[in-house]
Protein backbone atom coordinates (compact mmCIF):
# COMPACT_ATOMS: atom_id res chain seq x y z
CA UNK A 1 0.00 0.00 0.00
CA UNK A 2 1.25 3.48 -0.89
CA UNK A 3 1.93 6.13 1.76
CA UNK A 4 -0.34 8.66 2.17
CA UNK A 5 -0.27 11.90 0.58
CA UNK A 6 1.23 14.44 2.32
CA UNK A 7 -1.73 16.94 3.50
CA UNK A 8 -1.78 20.75 2.48
CA UNK A 9 -0.80 22.82 5.70
CA UNK A 10 -3.59 25.37 6.60
CA UNK A 11 -3.17 28.92 5.18
CA UNK A 12 -1.99 31.48 7.37
CA UNK A 13 -3.97 34.75 8.50
CA UNK A 14 -2.80 36.75 5.81
CA UNK A 15 -2.00 35.05 2.04
CA UNK A 16 0.80 36.73 0.50
CA UNK A 17 0.34 37.93 -2.50
CA UNK A 18 2.31 38.50 -6.35
CA UNK A 19 2.72 41.85 -5.10
CA UNK A 20 4.85 40.82 -2.02
CA UNK A 21 7.20 39.12 -4.20
CA UNK A 22 7.70 42.54 -6.27
CA UNK A 23 8.58 44.72 -3.51
CA UNK A 24 11.65 42.41 -2.59
CA UNK A 25 14.84 43.74 -3.08
CA UNK A 26 16.74 42.23 -5.96
CA UNK A 27 19.41 40.09 -4.20
CA UNK A 28 16.44 37.88 -2.54
CA UNK A 29 14.61 35.35 -4.23
CA UNK A 30 11.10 35.19 -3.29
CA UNK A 31 8.51 32.39 -3.58
CA UNK A 32 5.14 32.30 -2.04
CA UNK A 33 4.54 28.61 -0.25
CA UNK A 34 0.96 27.41 1.36
CA UNK A 35 -0.01 30.90 1.47
CA UNK A 36 3.20 32.29 3.52
CA UNK A 37 5.75 34.65 1.92
CA UNK A 38 9.54 32.88 1.79
CA UNK A 39 12.41 34.60 1.36
CA UNK A 40 15.73 33.29 0.74
CA UNK A 41 19.16 35.20 0.34
CA UNK A 42 21.33 34.46 -2.92
CA UNK A 43 22.81 30.81 -2.30
CA UNK A 44 26.42 30.17 -0.83
CA UNK A 45 29.27 29.23 -3.17
CA UNK A 46 29.23 25.91 -3.03
CA UNK A 47 25.36 25.74 -3.78
CA UNK A 48 25.91 27.58 -6.67
CA UNK A 49 29.05 25.65 -7.67
CA UNK A 50 26.86 22.59 -7.94
CA UNK A 51 23.79 24.20 -9.66
CA UNK A 52 26.33 25.43 -12.49
CA UNK A 53 27.83 22.61 -12.77
CA UNK A 54 25.01 20.48 -13.13
CA UNK A 55 22.84 22.66 -15.31
CA UNK A 56 25.98 23.47 -17.97
CA UNK A 57 26.57 19.48 -18.28
CA UNK A 58 22.26 19.39 -18.51
CA UNK A 59 22.16 22.12 -20.91
CA UNK A 60 25.09 21.20 -23.03
CA UNK A 61 23.58 17.42 -23.52
CA UNK A 62 20.39 17.96 -24.05
CA UNK A 63 19.20 21.07 -24.65
CA UNK A 64 17.41 22.16 -28.07
CA UNK A 65 17.37 19.27 -30.79
CA UNK A 66 18.85 16.22 -30.83
CA UNK A 67 22.46 15.50 -32.09
CA UNK A 68 23.11 12.24 -31.96
CA UNK A 69 24.12 9.82 -29.22
CA UNK A 70 26.32 11.78 -27.92
CA UNK A 71 23.72 15.51 -27.63
CA UNK A 72 20.36 13.36 -26.91
CA UNK A 73 18.56 16.92 -26.74
CA UNK A 74 14.67 17.02 -26.43
CA UNK A 75 14.62 19.35 -23.32
CA UNK A 76 14.81 22.75 -22.18
CA UNK A 77 17.01 23.25 -19.00
CA UNK A 78 16.40 26.74 -17.24
CA UNK A 79 18.11 28.33 -14.06
CA UNK A 80 15.88 29.21 -11.40
CA UNK A 81 12.63 29.83 -13.12
CA UNK A 82 9.21 31.23 -11.47
CA UNK A 83 6.61 28.55 -11.60
CA UNK A 84 2.86 29.61 -11.01
CA UNK A 85 1.03 26.75 -9.60
CA UNK A 86 -2.44 28.71 -8.75
CA UNK A 87 -1.63 30.48 -5.50
CA UNK A 88 1.67 28.65 -4.93
CA UNK A 89 4.80 30.62 -6.51
CA UNK A 90 8.27 28.24 -6.35
CA UNK A 91 11.66 29.05 -7.91
CA UNK A 92 13.53 26.03 -8.09
CA UNK A 93 17.31 25.88 -8.62
CA UNK A 94 16.84 24.15 -12.02
CA UNK A 95 13.93 22.77 -13.83
CA UNK A 96 13.06 21.08 -17.40
CA UNK A 97 10.63 20.73 -20.01
CA UNK A 98 10.42 17.94 -22.70
CA UNK A 99 10.08 19.75 -26.00
CA UNK A 100 7.01 17.77 -26.85
CA UNK A 101 5.53 20.03 -24.02
CA UNK A 102 7.29 23.15 -24.37
CA UNK A 103 7.95 23.44 -28.34
CA UNK A 104 9.40 26.71 -27.78
CA UNK A 105 10.62 28.98 -24.39
CA UNK A 106 7.81 31.66 -24.19
CA UNK A 107 9.10 35.26 -23.40
CA UNK A 108 7.14 35.78 -20.14
CA UNK A 109 8.28 36.31 -16.23
CA UNK A 110 6.85 33.06 -14.88
CA UNK A 111 5.98 30.01 -16.33
CA UNK A 112 2.50 28.04 -15.59
CA UNK A 113 3.46 25.22 -17.20
CA UNK A 114 4.65 22.41 -15.02
CA UNK A 115 8.07 21.09 -15.48
CA UNK A 116 8.82 17.32 -16.13
CA UNK A 117 11.74 17.77 -14.21
CA UNK A 118 12.74 20.13 -11.09
CA UNK A 119 16.23 20.20 -9.12
CA UNK A 120 16.52 21.64 -5.66
CA UNK A 121 20.15 22.23 -4.68
CA UNK A 122 19.74 21.43 -0.37
CA UNK A 123 21.35 24.13 1.21
CA UNK A 124 21.64 24.23 5.41
CA UNK A 125 17.92 26.78 5.72
CA UNK A 126 16.23 25.31 2.75
CA UNK A 127 15.95 21.34 2.89
CA UNK A 128 12.97 20.58 4.87
CA UNK A 129 11.23 22.69 3.10
CA UNK A 130 12.58 21.48 -0.56
CA UNK A 131 11.64 17.31 0.98
CA UNK A 132 8.43 18.44 2.30
CA UNK A 133 6.53 21.21 1.08
CA UNK A 134 8.00 22.04 -2.14
CA UNK A 135 8.47 18.44 -2.81
CA UNK A 136 4.34 17.93 -1.73
CA UNK A 137 3.23 20.83 -4.55
CA UNK A 138 5.56 19.55 -7.33
CA UNK A 139 3.75 16.11 -6.60
CA UNK A 140 0.58 17.60 -6.66
CA UNK A 141 0.80 19.77 -10.08
CA UNK A 142 1.90 16.67 -12.17
CA UNK A 143 5.69 17.38 -11.44
CA UNK A 144 7.75 13.84 -12.94
CA UNK A 145 11.06 13.80 -11.55
CA UNK A 146 12.74 15.57 -8.62
CA UNK A 147 16.30 15.41 -8.17
CA UNK A 148 17.69 16.54 -4.39
CA UNK A 149 21.08 17.72 -4.68
CA UNK A 150 23.25 17.63 -1.23
CA UNK A 151 26.43 19.59 -2.14
CA UNK A 152 27.91 19.12 1.72
CA UNK A 153 27.05 15.48 1.41
CA UNK A 154 27.94 15.38 -2.23
CA UNK A 155 24.86 12.91 -2.84
CA UNK A 156 22.01 12.70 -5.50
CA UNK A 157 18.29 11.88 -4.81
CA UNK A 158 16.16 10.93 -7.54
CA UNK A 159 12.43 10.74 -7.21
CA UNK A 160 9.35 9.68 -9.57
CA UNK A 161 6.10 11.10 -9.35
CA UNK A 162 3.85 8.03 -8.54
CA UNK A 163 1.01 10.57 -7.80
CA UNK A 164 0.62 12.33 -5.02
CA UNK A 165 3.98 10.64 -3.30
CA UNK A 166 7.27 9.92 -4.89
CA UNK A 167 9.07 7.30 -5.22
CA UNK A 168 12.70 6.98 -4.37
CA UNK A 169 14.78 5.90 -7.33
CA UNK A 170 18.10 5.63 -6.42
CA UNK A 171 20.83 7.93 -4.26
CA UNK A 172 24.59 8.42 -6.23
CA UNK A 173 27.46 10.04 -4.90
CA UNK A 174 30.50 9.32 -2.79
CA UNK A 175 32.58 7.18 -5.03
CA UNK A 176 30.45 7.40 -8.21
CA UNK A 177 32.35 9.76 -10.14
CA UNK A 178 29.64 9.32 -12.83
CA UNK A 179 25.92 7.86 -12.92
CA UNK A 180 22.93 7.77 -15.43
CA UNK A 181 20.41 9.36 -13.56
CA UNK A 182 16.74 9.82 -14.81
CA UNK A 183 15.36 10.69 -16.59
CA UNK A 184 18.59 12.06 -18.19
CA UNK A 185 20.13 8.73 -18.30
CA UNK A 186 20.78 8.14 -22.13
CA UNK A 187 24.27 9.65 -20.62
CA UNK A 188 26.48 9.06 -17.88
CA UNK A 189 26.85 12.34 -16.57
CA UNK A 190 29.98 13.47 -14.32
CA UNK A 191 29.13 13.76 -10.87
CA UNK A 192 32.58 14.93 -9.67
CA UNK A 193 32.35 17.54 -11.62
CA UNK A 194 29.61 18.96 -9.03
CA UNK A 195 31.28 19.18 -6.20
CA UNK A 196 33.65 21.74 -4.28
CA UNK A 197 36.33 19.48 -1.83
CA UNK A 198 34.84 19.43 1.48
CA UNK A 199 36.22 21.46 4.09
CA UNK A 200 38.45 19.86 6.40
CA UNK A 201 37.45 18.46 9.94
CA UNK A 202 39.96 19.68 12.85
CA UNK A 203 41.91 17.60 14.06
CA UNK A 204 41.26 15.77 17.10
Amino acid sequence: MPPPALKTPPAPAKEATYADIEALPEHVVGEIIDGELVVSPRPRLRHAHASSALGSELFGLFSRQPNGPDRPGGWWILDEPELHFAKQVLVPDLAGWRHERMPEVPDVAFVTLAPDWVCEVISPNSGRRDRIQKARIYAHNAVHWLWLVDPMQQTVEVLRNDGEYWTLMGVWGGDDDTARLPPFDAIALELSRWWLPLPKEPQL
